[in-house]
């Protein structure tokens, strides 16, 4: 019997095609393959797993890293947040992790400890994000001391992030970028900045490494746009399936508050799916999904466990396939409806929703 638990299929085939459309963009440049928060909700070590062309793979935090070592993930790691505290410093050289550095505090702490081996390090610095990263005047000093450090493999890497590299009618990307390139300038030392937005919209920020995230999944970064339009092939698609049709008559409320009532008579289809599995409660009355491929609207308030879908005279029948996204029915759109960004979406799934990994050919690992 087919499962009625919604389910979450990620397609290793788009996520490689996405992987190769990136070494397209930035054919000079190595990748650093961004798996952060559980590979932006896709599933963190099948990601690795796929991804075996990738120069290196970014985490956010130690804990992240350390699953991917645990799976038996070898190729170089980077921490995107370097480390909280100087007894983790330890475990980062056992691990042979990478790390970022990006203030002062943290530097000093690394010049500080007694390591068993020197750690590889990429220095970030603040070109007007203002979020991570040392300061512009830090940058000399600290990269003299650290890079004559016994804890520090060299030369280190240095490396900024973008702000606003989706928005092209802003100017702060190119800021950004003339400061980098004036700040590093005559330093030893591989460069990087391009996250998924300047890889699409910023080739001269490409330099020796890029460093993707949302778009190896199949999703663009940018406001107004779909994947497809970069050349990317989603990689999830969020599915259920649908468990009563009810009939209901004009002036009919549907759901809790009572927030949709009938125009007309017509039918419902209940969907196994809500918020409970991370699906987002604001989609209610404001976004379509697909069943035997038809776009049809979400009426009434999407509840914990299910949502309700006005299906009129379709021909849907309990058991039928739902699609919340994925290929015909991009994650953009949903975003879109419900005022949010794809992360956000990608991120939320829960672990109610059953995932399977496969390849175009079909074979489920």
């Amino acid at each position: 019997m087919l499962s009625r638990r919604p389910q979450a299929t990620i397609d290793l085939t788009a996520l490689e095609h996405n992987f190769t459309r990136v070494k397209q963009l930035a054919p000079n440049s190595k990748v650093l393959a961004v798996l952060k928060a559980n590979a932006y909700g896709h599933g963190m070590l099948a990601v690795a797993q796929a991804l075996k062309q990738a120069d290196a793979l970014g985490v956010a935090r130690l804990d992240e890293a350390l699953t991917l070592r645990a799976g038996g993930i070898a190729k170089p790691i980077v921490l995107l947040e370097g480390f909280f505290h100087p007894d983790e410093l330890a475990q980062i050289v056992a691990s042979n992790l990478q790390l970022v550095i990006h203030h002062r505090e943290q530097a000093e702490a690394l010049l500080a400890a007694a390591l068993d081996a020197p750690v590889r390090v990429w220095l970030k610095i603040d070109t007007g994000m203002h979020r991570l990263g040392i300061y512009p005047d830090e940058f000399n000093e600290l990269y003299q001391r650290l890079s004559q450090s016994c804890n520090v493999q060299g030369p280190l890497r240095l490396m900024s992030h973008f702000a606003s590299s989706d928005e092209l009618d802003k100017p702060a990307t190119a800021r950004q970028l003339a400061l980098f390139q004036q700040i590093t300038q005559g330093r030893a030392g591989e460069h990087s900045l391009a996250n998924s937005g300047a890889v699409l919209n910023w080739p001269p920020s490409h330099a020796d490494w890029v460093r993707p995230g949302l778009m190896l999944y199949g999703v663009s970064p940018m406001a107004e746009a779909v994947g497809c339009e970069h050349g990317l092939k989603p990689v999830m698609t969020l599915s259920s399936s649908v468990i009563a049709v009810r009939e209901v008559k004009a002036g009919d409320a549907v759901g809790y508050g009572g927030s949709w009532i009938a125009a007309h008579n017509t039918r419902l289809a209940v969907v196994a799916m809500g918020y409970g599995d991370g699906y987002p409660r604001a989609a209610g009355n404001n976004a379509d999904v697909l069943i035997n491929g038809k776009r049809l609207p979400i009426v009434g308030r999407v509840s914990m466990d299910m949502i309700t879908v006005d299906i009129g005279s379709e021909a849907v029948a309990v058991g039928d396939k739902v699609i919340l996204w994925g290929n015909d029915l991009p994650v953009e759109q949903l975003a879109r409806c419900v005022d949010t960004i794809p992360y956000e979406l990608l991120c939320n799934i829960t672990s109610r929703v059953q995932f399977n990994y496969l390849h175009t050919a079909g074979a489920v690992l």
